[in-house]
């Protein structure tokens, strides 16, 4: 194990440590739950810039993505930048109208927010549930990938880097709360992009120029270098279907969607949106064009997950490795909490006090009480997630464009069209969850031959005419009570 790789990191991990312990000082100026869960409604520009591109930005994008690209080719390079808007899409689509709509119903979560407009119970139990499900599997990926990025890089085995992984993640977010998240994605942003330059640079510089790598990859296999990957893999129908499911179906994504409620003003909205575009920019395309290059460096590794560390470690001295460590570890973190404070949120806010024990919040020292639940419900989740990470499958990238799919499924529809549908209703929100959810897992679970087009296509066209069958079938009640 070499030390010059460790220090760098430990210095890291006791620096975000530092920023949780000292966001805990806002618990005592306003409420424990707004201060907890979307951090007082604070944030700049620049800092919302940054969280919602370092959450987007997780193991699939740091280590599954440039994985896939490892074994892919330059085609999914040009996948990946499909990315690029996806931060633009969900800031333009629900930003100012999502903001306007969680002060107005004082909404903590998202499911705050489809209640407020459907007043149903039923729609935000099942959103809930499937949250709970999906962000499973997804912080799943993520540990697994931080444990990996531990292993390859540090020389750990597997199981000690997923603990020490796991206990940092839990401890900090369970510590800080939304506001030492966001904190952290903002630092955390800043160390994947500067780690992403010199990673790329040094791959770059260690095959002499691009114009060897490309030669070295078309050696190798001249699909590698082909728009369309080995066994024409990377079709026409799945580029197409694959944009729906990482850009314009992120907008339905909880964790993503959160953070456009807890902005400060207008101005830092649209600051938001332009700088968080070009930091996904840079970001997809320096992790998948090293992941594709460093092929011709490393033809052969044990798993396509591995390439990234690996080329830190090939293309890299120690020291300058050890730090720039901190960008796709970062990258993952900055993932992870953003989820693990949802899913704290869900259980706390959306279950348990709207549902099992709405008096609470009345009780004597009700802020203390709720603080010490946020901690315990935080630390078993992500204690769940430990055991089932310890058992890894060969490629994340795919268990998390599963779990990302049926979170789309369940949220994409319901989200948009009860913001911009005057005439959206409770049974037309239900349906659509409903028939998504099911329609994907079918799909997932069959398999049939699509033609190349991933499953969430259908799924969402199944969830979009539910929603519309059952909004005119079943319309609301009473459409004056309703948020405009």
């Amino acid at each position: 194990m070499n030390s010059q790789l460790l220090i760098p990191l430990v210095i890291y991990l006791i620096g975000v440590f530092a920023v949780a312990f000292f966001t805990r000082r806002h618990y005592t100026n306003g409420s424990f739950l707004s201060e907890y869960f979307v951090g007082g409604r604070s944030m700049g520009g620049f800092v919302l810039a940054m969280t919602l591109a370092a959450t987007y930005a997780s193991a699939s994008s740091f280590i599954g993505g440039p994985g896939a690209a490892y074994k892919m080719g330059l085609g999914w390079v040009l996948l990946a930048m499909i990315q690029l808007p996806a931060t633009w899409l969900t800031l333009g689509v629900l930003g100012k109208k999502f903001a306007i709509e969680a002060r107005r119903h004082n909404a903590l979560t998202l499911n705050d927010i489809l209640y407020a407009r459907f007043k149903s119970r039923s729609v935000v139990i099942l959103a809930s549930l499937s949250l709970l499900l999906a962000f499973f599997g997804t912080m799943v990926v993520q540990f697994v990938g931080g444990a990996r990025l531990l292993q390859t890089v540090t020389g750990l085995p597997y199981e000690q880097g997923l603990l020490l992984f796991a206990c940092t993640v839990g401890l900090y977010t369970t510590i800080g709360g939304f506001r030492a998240v966001v904190l952290t994605d903002t630092i955390q942003g800043i160390m994947m992009l500067i780690g992403t330059i010199i990673l790329l640079v040094g791959v770059v510089h260690a095959g002499g120029s691009i114009g060897e790598l490309v030669t070295s990859l078309h050696a190798i296999d001249p699909a590698l270098v082909t728009p369309y990957g080995p066994d024409q893999f990377l079709s026409q129908p799945f580029i197409l279907s694959f944009w729906v499911l990482v850009c314009f179906g992120v907008i339905g994504l909880p964790h993503a969607a959160v953070r456009c409620m807890s902005y400060k003003d207008s101005p830092s909205l649209h600051k938001g949106m332009v700088i968080s575009t070009i930091m996904m920019a840079l970001l997809m395309f320096g992790t998948h064009m090293a992941g594709a290059l460093g092929r011709a460096l490393v033809p052969d590794v044990g798993s396509p997950d591995q390439i990234m560390p690996t080329l830190m470690m090939t293309v890299l001295p120690p020291m300058v490795a050890g730090i720039f460590l901190a960008g796709p570890m970062a990258a993952i973190m900055s993932t992870i909490d953003s989820q693990l404070i949802q899913a704290s949120a869900t259980l706390l806010k959306d279950l348990y006090i709207n549902y099992i024990n709405p008096q609470v919040v009345k009780e004597d020292q009700a802020e203390r009480k709720l603080s010490r639940m946020s901690l315990w419900i935080t630390g078993i989740f992500a204690l769940l997630v430990f055991f089932a990470a310890t058992n890894p499958p060969d490629m994340i990238v795919w268990l998390n464009l599963i779990a990302l799919g049926g979170l789309q499924a369940v949220f994409l529809w319901p989200l948009v069209l009860g913001l911009y549908w005057e005439k959206a209703s409770a049974a037309g929100a239900l349906c659509s969850m409903v028939a998504g959810l099911a329609v994907y897992i079918g799909l997932m679970l069959i398999k049939p031959n699509l033609g190349g087009v991933h499953p969430i296509v259908p799924t969402l066209v199944v969830g979009l005419l539910a929603f519309i069958a059952g909004s005119v079938l079943k319309p609301r009640p009473q459409p004056d009570a309703m948020p405009s």
